[in-house]
């Protein structure tokens, strides 16, 4: 990997953004399956609207230690801290409840159905109806699918995609297919947002917009957002601290400037001795 590639989208790490205190604190985490070692003994926190990036060679742990944050994984050791309530082990739906939100390395979306409809399926958790009048769409239910799908329309219109609104996602190319799952994840309003390699496959062109994309819900939403991705002129342009794994172990943990200059880094990206 390059990591002095040219800035994606003519920016620099965003570093007079107003960060606050500490939301996520991570605290000796570690994940085995069998006698397979995923992670060891890692610690790191990730402050209130920041841009926190894990990166990391193939087979690192990065995507194990986002499991571990929304509750996919339930880690042997170590406890997770979610605005200072400390806790065990995180579940799914508790993570959801507590405003974790998740896109996935490979896209999780309904290929039937239509985008504005994909995006809807973010709003479960807010949805109060019960599941009778839901089905016969009467009363307190219509008003509130009524407010749900405004809620869509305007993360359709935010991330510019009002054009394919009523498009079956299956027949999108695959750039806009991110652009839609990063849209079901902003709708369920979460303080934390997790994405994993969401330009993995992408052009320049496409990298460009999503970046941009990124910044603006980072600096428009407030959200906090938690970044695995392999591009390193992006996770050194839109970064405001970065954690390297290796082996599942954490070897570096700083700014971006610290990070690309780290020996250990070094050391696991170009297999120098």
């Amino acid at each position: 990997m390059d990591m002095s590639q040219p800035d994606i989208n003519g920016g620099g790490a965003a570093g007079a953004r107003n960060i606050g205190p500490v939301i996520l604190d991570l605290s000796h985490i570690s994940l085995a399956f069998g006698g397979v070692k995923a992670l060891t003994d890692i610690s790191f926190d990730v402050r209130q609207h920041e841009i926190r990036a894990i990166i990391g060679p193939n087979g690192a742990g990065k995507s194990s230690m986002l499991n571990v944050i929304n509750g996919v994984y339930r880690p042997q050791q170590g406890t997770i801290a979610l605005r200072g309530a400390t806790r065990r082990n995180m579940d799914c739906h508790a993570a959801a409840k507590a405003g974790i939100a998740r896109t996935f390395q490979n896209i999780a979306l309904f290929k039937g159905m239509t985008v504005l409809d994909n995006i809807m399926t973010g709003r479960n958790l807010k949805m109060r109806s019960n599941f009778l009048l839901q089905a016969l769409y009467l009363g307190p239910a219509r008003r509130e699918e009524i407010a749900h799908r405004e809620k869509a329309e305007a993360i359709i219109d935010f991330l510019e995609i009002q054009a394919i609104r009523k498009t079956p996602v299956g027949r999108l190319p695959y750039g806009l297919q991110k652009r839609v799952e990063l849209g079901r994840a902003l709708a369920a309003e979460p303080d934390i947002l997790l994405l994993d390699e969401p330009m993995a496959g992408m052009n320049v062109e496409e990298k460009q917009d999503m970046c941009r994309f990124i910044l603006d819900v980072n600096d428009q939403l407030g959200t906090t957002i938690v970044l695995i991705e392999h591009d390193m002129g992006v996770v050194m342009d839109i970064s405001d601290r970065v954690v390297v794994l290796d082996y599942g172990r954490k070897i570096a943990d700083g700014t971006p400037d610290e990070v690309r200059t780290n020996e250990d880094v070094i050391r696991a990206y170009l297999g120098a001795h």
